[in-house]
């Protein structure tokens, strides 16, 4: 058994939820589908999705080329919570749900939400390393 709870050789799922799913989840999504490449079934989820992605962290992802044309708030389901094998919560809270038996770790980060660019510049630099450390995580567990 590796340590996210899948059998070897299977893909780990990563759900990454925050309330609106429009900057926070939107981002750790988009960063560790791109470091992953494919290594890690990645997705999102909102609490309360928002009608539409935060620009400034659309423009700080394209910076870095990363398309999110595809993205869009989505809802939290409980078929993506159930297929998920990390939880990684961001600042919702008391709404955010809770699934026995799933890994939760929660990222505690500042909402993007109305923040300019360079606001949330460093907001999005931190996903990005946390991001990586889960990935580093994630793939070593993998390796045993």
């Amino acid at each position: 058994m590796s340590a996210v709870g899948e059998a070897p050789g299977t893909t780990p799922v990563v759900l990454f939820l925050c309330t609106h799913n429009a900057g926070r989840s939107l981002a750790a999504k988009v960063l560790l589908d791109h470091h992953a490449a494919g290594r890690v079934d990645v997705r999102s989820a909102g609490s309360e999705p928002g009608s539409e992605l935060n620009p400034s962290v659309v423009a700080l992802l394209a910076e870095r080329g990363l398309d999110v044309s595809r993205e869009f708030p989505k809802p939290l389901t409980d078929e993506t919570a159930l297929a998920a094998d990390v939880v990684v919560t961001m600042g919702c809270g008391d709404t955010c749900p809770y699934y026995p038996g799933k890994r939760y770790v929660d990222w505690d980060l500042e909402d993007p939400a109305g923040k300019s660019v360079e606001a949330v510049r460093p907001i999005v630099e931190e996903i990005d390393r946390r991001v990586r450390a889960l990935l580093d995580e994630l793939v070593a567990a993998e390796r045993r």
